[in-house]
């Protein structure tokens, strides 16, 4: 073994924490020296194969689809070439290769891209190597050319419309491509597990947006599962045979099948256990409420210790793990994950926004308190009739003895938008009531914030 290169903070992989928080540790410490280490590219996920790309082939989904993979493939590299120039510019030492913990001395080898084995040493360890799709796996599977089955990576560099496009799994990443590859001119059928689709949602707001998705052509398929490949024609099309809840059936004429069932850690090549890191039963990094790992020098960020998985999640470690490594506050007073409020948004068509506590979740978790809903079709406000998409709905749950908002949903146009408003009102700890009597500038989505609430119940 080489002898080690010291760093005085080491962070492994590049996504929406590791890359600001290198900046943030070489800049405030100039003469420490600071070290990424990332085996793919600089950006993390987000920028690479997520949130970037992803949400800019949405936004470009009615122009021509060799156009749209230009654009996202563009937009991509201009994010990347900006992260690698403010690390450069930071001073930060970017190693490209593979990391892995060779003891409990927080030792790690890069295999660098160009090979070799380089040795280095940090006084402290951030671990930010985030998650990959879960792998393709079904009866059959073999006999399909590898081009014709997906994840949510590769869909985006096709260059070709499917003709038939059967999509496993009706979450997040299941619902916003499939409607995608609707729109530029697949057939799509989603076959989803479960009774609802977005599953972890309100389960009236997410069969609005399974009717949605049927009003725009695609086939949904519920409580159905995927059993096997049957037959591969000559043109490597195939069909795939499913279970429903009603017995078995063939989706025939398929020619591109998208697995979009889930995400797991990129874990099992650190060899955590050297370094005396816990992983849980899933492959998950396991953190306290300030990501500080089993190991005392050793720290955890984004995707890579669990949901939730969302890239401003891994933007709000980078928030929280900053004070750890930079400020010397009092344990008492330093930041924490501890009761984060925590939004996101599904980019279907309309949007699908959500912050705080679903319904069953507030009735779960306050048995004791008086919980009042109120929902509002979408119809009912003036902006989305003069947009031209009324689609949805918006629900919004409250203490009914203190006027505390609880939790808001939108799936309607602009609901990410919509949703941030209700959010800010959270985050003051504003009771509805503020937002009922709020003045709001006319005609804007905001301003249905003003009628919402005279549907509590």
């Amino acid at each position: 073994m080489t002898t080690p290169t010291t760093y005085d903070t080491i962070i492994i992989g590049s996504g929406q924490g590791g890359t600001p928080l290198a900046r943030a540790v070489a800049l405030a410490h100039p003469t420490h020296k600071t070290a990424l280490i990332e085996r793919e590219h600089i950006g993390g996920c987000c920028v690479n194969e997520g949130c970037t790309p992803t949400k800019t082939m949405i936004a470009s989904g009615r122009v021509a689809y060799l156009s749209l993979r230009q654009r996202k493939r563009d937009i991509v590299g201009e994010f990347r070439a900006g992260s690698e120039k403010r690390l450069k510019d930071a001073g930060v030492d970017v190693l490209m290769g593979e990391a892995s913990f060779v003891d409990g001395k927080t030792m790690v080898v890069v295999d660098q891209e160009g090979g070799g084995e380089r040795v280095v040493r940090g006084e402290k360890i951030v671990i930010n190597t985030g998650c990959r799709p879960v792998g393709a796996v079904l009866d059959g599977l073999e006999r399909v050319g590898k081009e014709r089955v997906l994840d949510s990576t590769r869909i985006m560099e096709l260059g070709v419309v499917p003709g038939h496009l059967v999509v496993v799994g009706g979450g997040y990443i299941g619902v916003e491509f499939g409607q995608l590859f609707r729109r530029l001119g697949a057939r799509v059928t989603l076959v989803h597990r479960g009774g609802q689709l977005l599953p972890r949602e309100d389960g009236e707001l997410a069969g609005l947006l399974g009717g949605i998705l049927k009003e725009d052509g695609v086939e949904v398929m519920l409580e159905t599962r995927p059993v096997g490949v049957v037959d591969v024609v000559q043109d490597g099309g195939f069909d795939v045979r499913v279970s429903t809840r009603t017995g078995e059936e063939v989706v025939k004429g398929v020619t591109h099948i998208l697995f979009a069932t889930g995400r797991v850690p990129n874990t099992e090549r650190l060899n955590a256990g050297a370094a005396g890191v816990k992983l849980d039963e899933k492959g998950y990094v396991v953190t306290d409420e300030f990501l500080r790992t089993s190991a005392s020098s050793i720290f955890a960020i984004g995707d890579v210790k669990g949901p939730p998985s969302f890239t401003h999640i891994s933007y709000d470690d980078f928030r929280v793990i900053k004070s750890s490594l930079l400020e010397s506050k009092d344990p008492g007073s330093r930041p924490s994950i501890t009761d984060r409020i925590v939004p996101y948004v599904v980019y279907t068509d309309p949007q699908f926004g959500h912050v705080g506590l679903h319904e069953h979740e507030a009735r779960q978790k306050f048995p004791n308190k008086k919980i009042l809903t109120a929902q509002m079709p979408m119809s009912y406000v003036a902006r989305a009739l003069e947009t031209d998409e009324s689609r949805g709905a918006m629900k919004a749950v409250v203490d009914g003895d203190t006027g505390s908002i609880l939790g808001f949903s939108c799936l309607g146009a602009e609901g990410g938008e919509l949703m941030s408003v209700v959010q800010t009102a959270m985050m003051g700890n504003l009771p509805y009531q503020k937002l009922q009597d709020a003045v709001f500038a006319h005609p804007t989505f905001a301003e249905s914030l003003n009628n919402l609430w005279g549907f509590l119940q």
